[in-house]
């Protein structure tokens, strides 16, 4: 079985919202309800563990945790709650995302319970063009065919994302996501498929596009 941690701590400045980010309505409804409702219909994920914003009540169904500045430290918050139980299984999804789909995280759980790895997280193919510059000049530009639009859920055995945080406050304050910790560390992440509109909301026309789709899916 698997403990989810779900990230709802960040203020959303990029967003231009009045509170915290994961709470803004989208199509209806909070955004985090969305993905905590995809969480939910999953058999495998037993508990749902939320890193909040302080002063922020833990929605129904869940356990609420403080959150950190960083998404890091929040991270880690809601993993230190979740250690009290067995879970061999540690999923992360940042509350952002409400187009996450059961699909999409059973996918990545089966993932890493078929193959050898440590780390099994969704990611899109990237679509665009992709260019390295050095300023505004063009240094090169990159084989799309090899690059992938990293996404959440990130799906982990335990051992291997505790052991990826003990590399120490400055490594983990680094890195942009919990899967690049257990590249650093040596472990091995595996792809999952997924598409493209499991996007994070960050801006205005995010959350328009996020809550025409929610919309649309009835």
């Amino acid at each position: 079985m698997a403990v989810a941690l779900l990230v709802a701590a960040g203020r959303g400045e990029r967003l231009g919202s009045d509170g915290p980010k994961a709470f803004v309505i989208c199509a209806g409804r909070p955004m985090l309800e969305w993905s905590i409702e995809a969480l939910r219909a999953v058999a495998e994920i037993e508990r749902i563990v939320v890193a909040l914003p302080p002063g922020v009540t833990a929605p129904p169904g869940t356990v609420g945790v403080p959150g950190g500045e960083q998404r890091s430290q929040s991270v880690q918050a809601a993993l230190r709650h979740a250690a009290a139980q067995d879970d061999d299984v540690v999923l992360v999804h940042d509350a952002a995302r409400p187009l996450v789909t059961p699909a999409i995280v059973r996918d990545c759980l089966d993932t890493l319970a078929s193959e050898d790895c440590d780390a099994a997280i969704a990611a899109a193919p990237v679509a665009d063009t992709i260019k390295e510059s050095d300023g505004e000049e063009v240094v090169r530009t990159l084989d799309r065919t090899r690059l992938w639009a990293v996404q959440t859920p990130q799906v982990f055995h335990r051992a291997a994302l505790e052991q990826a945080f003990a590399q120490g406050a400055a490594a983990v304050a680094a890195a942009t996501d919990d899967a690049s910790l257990i590249e650093a560390a040596g472990g091995t992440v595996r792809l999952v498929p997924a598409p493209r509109e499991n996007f994070k909301v960050t801006t205005p026309e995010d959350l328009r596009l996020a809550d025409l789709l929610l919309r649309a899916r009835g």
